[in-house]
């Protein structure tokens, strides 16, 4: 990775105040810890890259380090915390429109053993369910075992929202035509809209409402930043959190780039 590529004073001048100080020994005695912004630098360098954590290249921490702290914010919630916090800082600023937003899923394939992998057509793997709003903005992330259906993960999706505005359309694909997740939706104030598929008999949709669908293209943009973070195209944590953490902190930099 280049130095391009790295945290800006300025990027980490937002993040510096959302990543705690690791606590300190009362007794003063022990390692220090290592910096949090090289920690940071050498776990964004993973998610880029897709590397192996021993492949870390020394201008970094040791790569035990970086993987220890990670999964330390991780569990503590601390990347949860910092992609909440970036999206409420740029939300203010008007830079969310959740009037109309756009779900769909991707497919990580799973290596290893790890936990919450499920079967399909192509291999063991994790799915990656995201909404985007009007402007290709991630504003609920969440990930499953690659067995389910999309439609039947589109509420747990919808829980994981970490905007405080509320979606009033919700775009999909012809995998979430389904009358009750229509009607479970339109019971919290949503409207669900997607084209019909062939097997459909009672057709309600509005083919005015439809050419929303046109606009579906930004989740797919979407989608493709987060590949470009080349830790998420395939899952190497045996950990579903990990993985979650991994995605979370995509965003961070998706939403961070905006501010």
């Amino acid at each position: 990775m280049n130095s391009a590529r790295e945290l800006s004073d300025a990027q980490w001048a937002i993040l510096d105040p959302l990543i705690p100080e690791p606590p300190r020994r009362k007794d003063g005695l022990g390692r220090p810890w290592r910096a949090r912004r090289e920690v940071l630098g050498g776990i964004l360098y993973i998610l880029r890259t897709g590397a192996a954590w021993a492949d870390l290249p020394e201008r970094y921490p040791p790569y035990q380090t970086c993987h220890r702290r990670f999964q330390q914010w991780v569990k503590s919630g601390v990347m949860r915390g910092i992609l909440e916090a970036l999206a409420e800082d740029l939300r203010t600023r008007g830079g969310f429109d959740v009037r109309e937003a756009f779900i769909d899923g991707s497919f990580a394939s799973a290596k290893k053993g790890a936990w919450s992998r499920g079967k399909t057509k192509r291999g063991k793997g994790t799915k990656i369910m995201a909404v985007a709003d009007s402007n290709g903005l991630p504003i609920a992330v969440c990930t499953e075992s690659a067995t389910p259906h999309e439609v039947i993960l589109v509420q747990k999706t919808l829980a994981e929202i970490f905007v405080a505005e509320p979606i009033q359309r919700l775009i999909g694909d012809k995998a979430y035509d389904s009358e009750k997740l229509d009607h479970e939706l339109a019971e919290t104030g949503v409207e669900m809209i997607a084209p019909h598929r062939r097997t459909c008999k009672n057709r309600t949709q509005d083919g005015r409402s439809l050419r929303c669908y046109r606009r579906r293209w930004k989740v797919e943009r979407l989608f493709a930043w987060l590949q470009n973070f080349r830790r998420l195209v395939t899952r190497y944590e045996y950990s579903l959190d990990n993985f979650t953490g991994m995605l979370h902190l995509a965003c961070s930099m998706i939403i961070l780039r905006c501010l």
